[in-house]
């Protein structure tokens, strides 16, 4: 596995956030969690990236201990970060976000071949190139985001809620620029998202969280086909 969390408790403080949580991301796959508001599913993304304190349990990442290295030690190994909010820097131009994220890349040559590939993958961007992020649309922000961690060549992306504040059919834009992400670059994903429709467009499997435990895994087709989940998640 190239990522593997076994019995994972958290707290912010004095309160508890996550209580045994177990999961794993395969080398080139992509892994869903699904959860309602609270349920621990972006303080897991923290714990992973470094930026939450891990009581107990074991993050490994391509075979080696990570928990309790600092966020830049994380960053380094190949684990790259797309937050909640998208983190646009609204001052730069879009070329210059995206060079944000090759900052700790020597191989220019190769960046600048990163650039036109990700421009290729989200036209929208290639419009807005020189445009600062702040005058783009959120959607764009999104791809901007998801670019810009790219740009780092991780080996493992994380995503959390990258459908959040986005029109339905914007999320639905987005989130094919993703799936389209991961055919053509073969990265190993994490999702974080409450819209279980779109994160099965591209997770080929998800855990569930509930008040901050793992409480049901499965194939995407597997929890398609589990009434509570359908119910829940899918509105059918």
């Amino acid at each position: 596995m190239l990522l593997e969390l076994q019995h994972i408790t958290a707290a912010y403080g004095p309160v508890q956030v996550l209580e045994d949580v177990s999961l794993s991301v395969p080398d080139g796959g992509a892994v869903g969690i699904l959860g309602a508001n609270g349920a621990g599913k972006t303080t897991t993304l923290r714990a992973i990236s470094g930026t939450v304190r891990v009581a107990r349990g074991t993050i490994a990442f391509d075979g080696h201990q990570i928990r309790g290295r600092r966020p830049e030690q994380v960053a380094a190994l190949g684990i790259a970060h797309v937050p909640e909010g998208r983190g646009t820097l609204g001052n730069l131009s879009v070329r210059d976000n995206l060079l944000v994220g090759a900052y700790r890349r020597k191989d220019r040559k190769q960046v600048e071949q990163d650039i036109e590939f990700l421009l290729d993958l989200f036209p929208n961007l290639r419009r807005r190139y020189k445009s600062n992020g702040s005058a783009l649309s959120g959607g764009e922000q999104q791809m901007m985001a998801v670019g810009r961690a790219f740009m780092s060549k991780p080996r493992l992306l994380v995503l959390d809620e990258p459908s959040l504040g986005l029109a339905p059919s914007t999320a639905k834009d987005v989130y094919a620029a993703i799936r389209q992400l991961r055919v053509e670059s073969g990265i190993a994903m994490l999702v974080v998202e409450q819209n279980a429709n779109l994160a099965f467009s591209i997770v080929d499997s998800a855990v569930v969280l509930e008040t901050g435990r793992s409480v049901l895994s499965g194939t995407t087709a597997e929890l398609k086909g589990n009434d509570e989940i359908r119910k829940a998640y899918l509105g059918v």
